[in-house]
């Protein structure tokens, strides 16, 4: 017999935050969370995002052990302004037992007649920014700290549950020995010149801040057309700044500005965390800090998590001048292997971006979708 509680108090948040440690505690390629970073992010008072949206978090119980958890969430931005009765959820995780993945997802399922929505999809997070889609490809490769991974019979429950795909995502990854410098050498010298554009890089972090609310000006502007986008809002950025600008390279973040300084392009790029993450085993201290750091300073392979152009310079070769910044960067940095975050599989100009490196596809993902 399953049984669902709602998780309210710490205790219970705890307790859904720290399941996934149990339930992949076998698995090599699974990549924890920080728990105290999880915390917060379900923390209403302590989270922006809790201004324009609402969350239901239940814990599924059977023979006295928590076996399930799942998240329903209400954007209310994408509600009200986008006209999309949505019903979010994610953080989806269970044991291979469909009478318990059918209990949780009753839940939600419950909670979107309650509030009219139309339909439910998952897994997702509050934004764009958070993390997205059931891995359904790639089971054999270790997982990121800004991706789930799942065992490959989560797709069978989904798809038993009355689901049926909604978008799909691939994770690219390439050698950064593949990268030919002929190919934006010259040309970026030629856009800079006609576009009167040129290349910031950063030494400090301090050095960054004065720049990073132009940085989501423009990622909300060059992501706007993208499938279920939800802005960023002001208070949101400053969450984003003392959250994770610091916890970035400040050499792995770069701006292009035009001859006004203003921001017309950005990219973020991450040194992977992934086994660092996994001997924190979840916790900063006594030793976790020591790992993460190593990591950020040593790690040989990188994760491109964010490039946004401004729509008025897509097109017009203004890549060439940000990946010229990054192949320097990365022969100085000895770095070896490049990894890209999960990208919509129809996203044709992203394939173009990339096409000139060889990407390979080494992991698919998928976010499914139910009409109610």
């Amino acid at each position: 017999m399953v049984s669902v509680q709602q998780a309210v108090s710490k205790s219970d948040l705890k307790k859904f935050v720290t399941f996934p440690f149990s339930l992949y505690k076998d698995s090599p390629y699974w990549v924890p969370p920080l728990i105290k970073d999880e915390m917060e992010t379900f923390n209403s008072e302590k989270n922006p995002v809790f201004e324009n949206a609402d969350a239901w978090f239940f814990l599924a119980f059977k023979d006295g052990k928590i076996v399930g958890r799942v998240v329903a969430m209400i954007n209310w931005i994408e509600v009200n302004q986008q006209k999309l009765r949505k019903m979010r959820f994610g953080w989806f995780d269970f044991i291979d037992d469909k009478e318990v993945s059918r209990a949780l997802i009753a839940k939600v399922e419950e909670l979107a007649s309650q509030h009219q929505m139309e339909f439910m999809e998952g897994p997702v997070g509050f934004s764009n920014l958070d993390k997205v889609g059931v891995l359904v490809e790639g089971f054999d490769h270790i997982g990121t700290m800004i991706t789930w991974y799942n065992y490959p019979y989560y797709q069978s429950h989904y798809e038993n549950l009355g689901f049926v795909k909604e978008k799909g995502y691939e994770e690219n990854t390439f050698p950064n020995s593949n990268v030919d410098p002929a190919l934006f050498k010259r040309v970026h010298v030629l856009i800079k010149k006609r576009y009167g554009l040129k290349e910031m890089n950063f030494s400090k972090t301090s050095e960054i801040m004065p720049w990073v609310d132009q940085m989501f000006d423009l990622f909300n502007d060059s992501y706007a057309k993208l499938s279920s986008f939800v802005p960023i809002t002001p208070v949101q950025r400053e969450y984003f700044k003392k959250k994770y600008i610091s916890f970035i390279n400040p050499e792995y973040i770069k701006f292009i500005v035009d001859s006004s300084d203003k921001v017309i392009a950005f990219a973020i790029v991450m040194p992977s965390f992934s086994e660092a993450m996994q001997k924190a085993r979840g916790k900063l201290f006594p030793f976790g800090w020591y790992h993460l750091l190593k990591a950020k300073k040593h790690n040989k392979d990188v994760i491109f998590y964010l490039i946004g152009i401004h729509p008025e310079y897509q097109n017009k070769g203004v890549t060439s001048i940000i990946f010229n910044e990054y192949y320097e960067t990365f022969k100085e940095k000895q770095v070896q292997t490049c990894y890209r975050t999960p990208e919509l599989e129809e996203n044709l100009a992203i394939k173009q971006l990339w096409k000139h490196f060889d990407p390979k596809v080494y992991k698919r993902r998928r976010t499914y979708k139910k009409v109610l």
